[in-house]
């Protein structure tokens, strides 16, 4: 029987970090996965897929409708090629997973194909081509979360779908209705709206993007109106139903009067949620709540100290970058270090264009906890670089405290936004006050000078450039 310090089950962005950090740290090393790929949601059907569809589509759009105002003239009609744009999402997908493979050789990491579950504490059981027991002396779970749905939708996966089957239609929907106006459901309806689709988000909140401060949220939406996407607002789903090629959705507005939508596809993305099935967790004592969500203390442990839980299977956001995090603080905790996670400073990104940002607090969180703050708020549409490049739509905001000018929260939408909020995170986590940001050198011209502008504006309200 094969004996490791730490074996990790689930290969996504926590579980294959969280590796990579145990055998750099001289633990010998095993990763569980219950598919032929590594790299989990996020590689396989999730954030790198779906940004080769939003680059791609990007592109398209630009060609169609951007090109000729930069005196770039293509004689003929322009086609998409959705066939030849999955293929490319693919080969992007498959060159990532390649270089995790590689990585794992790289630090001798053992990997097992199989479904993963434990016998006991120790013991670990790999069901795969063969049935294999390994021993740990150190668990993490990593096995991540699957998209939501609502009890009385019946997923077909064919024209009633998720995530992972937009990422692979083989047409372009005529009419794409999209259950959910968070995140995911957003980029793919973006995809989709720029590749010829109507598209439409139902979403039962009062707003898009209803974890994010409430500016963010109009910004995005009056943006994303422009491009011709439909919304509806407090807005509750009470069936879905299919005939044929056709889709049609009932919903109640916030009159309570049936609004009815017809389809011929329907993305059901209303959120996801813990993935532990399979792992007999409760059998060996560890806390699994009805959601599947593992209760951790502080440092992730679960109540048996010597496994631990990351990702998306525990509480806070559903992140690569947070289970990245957290997979690197288990590694480090195991092996005798006292690691540290400022779960505030976890930054949240939409990959729309324009694309979104935010870290810390919004305007809403510091209202409910009696902060005094100021802000600062500066457009895109006033920088040089925005203009050159026609992305002028957006801004950049700093939250600071009234008293101490330490910067509480920094919320952003514009060009390359995803890029820039890790100045943001950066000057937060060194604890900087708005002046000590308006008083660093920007290079110009750049989107970042908005950052430093919205430092001036919530610095004695001194923007230089409105």
């Amino acid at each position: 029987m094969a004996q490791y310090d730490v074996a990790i089950i689930g290969s996504g962005p926590g579980g294959y970090v969280s590796a990579i950090r145990c055998s750099q740290l001289g633990l010998k090393t095993a990763l569980i996965e219950k598919y032929q790929n590594l790299g989990g949601t996020c590689l396989n059907v999730g954030c790198i897929p779906s940004k080769s569809l939003l680059d791609s589509s990007h592109h398209y759009e630009n060609a169609v409708n951007h090109f000729g105002d930069h005196g770039i003239e293509i004689p003929g009609s322009i086609k998409v090629n959705l066939k030849k744009m999955i293929l490319r999402k693919k080969a992007v997908v498959d060159q990532t997973i390649s270089g995790i493979d590689f990585l794992m050789k790289k630090n001798n990491i053992s990997v097992y194909n199989g479904l993963g579950s434990f016998i006991d504490s120790t013991h670990i059981n790999i069901e795969g081509e063969k049935k294999i027991i390994i021993e740990a002396k150190n668990t993490i779970i990593a096995t991540g979360s699957k998209p939501s749905s609502l009890p009385f939708i019946s997923l077909d996966k064919e024209r009633i779908i998720t995530s992972t089957e937009a990422l692979e239609l083989k047409e372009i929907p005529k009419h794409l209705i999209i259950i959910g106006g968070g995140v995911i459901g957003l980029e793919l309806g973006q995809v989709y709206k720029r590749l010829g689709a109507e598209v439409s988000v139902i979403e039962y909140a009062d707003r898009i993007t209803s974890l994010m401060d409430s500016s963010l949220s109009r910004e995005l939406m009056k943006v994303l109106k422009k491009q011709k996407i439909k919304f509806y607002l407090s807005h509750k789903v009470n069936s879905v139903l299919r005939k044929g090629k056709n889709i049609k959705v009932t919903a109640s507005d916030k009159n309570d009067n049936e609004v009815y939508f017809e389809g011929d596809y329907c993305l059901v993305s209303v959120g996801r949620k813990p993935y532990t099935n399979g792992l007999n967790a409760e059998s060996i004592g560890i806390d699994v709540l009805k959601n599947g969500q593992i209760n951790v203390n502080e440092f992730l442990q679960t109540k048996l100290q010597n496994i631990y839980a990351i990702g998306d299977v525990i509480k806070g956001p559903m992140l690569a970058h947070k289970a990245e995090e957290e997979g690197i603080m288990v590694a480090e905790k195991i092996s005798g270090q006292k690691p540290h996670i400022n779960y505030n400073l976890i930054p949240n990104v939409i990959y729309t264009w324009p694309e979104v940002a935010s870290v810390g607090k919004t305007e809403e969180e510091l209202k409910e906890l009696n902060i005094d703050f100021k802000k600062g708020q500066f457009p895109m549409r006033a920088l040089g670089r925005a203009r050159a490049s026609s992305d002028t739509e957006g801004f950049v905001k700093i939250l600071a405290d009234k008293k101490t000018d330490e910067v509480l929260g920094v919320h952003m939408i514009g060009a390359r936004v995803a890029d820039l909020i890790a100045e943001a995170v950066t000057a937060m986590e060194f604890k900087a006050s708005a002046e000590d940001i308006s008083r660093m050198s920007h290079s110009h011209p750049t989107y970042a000078e908005a950052i430093k502008e919205a430092a001036l504006a919530a610095t004695e309200n001194r923007p230089i450039h409105i």
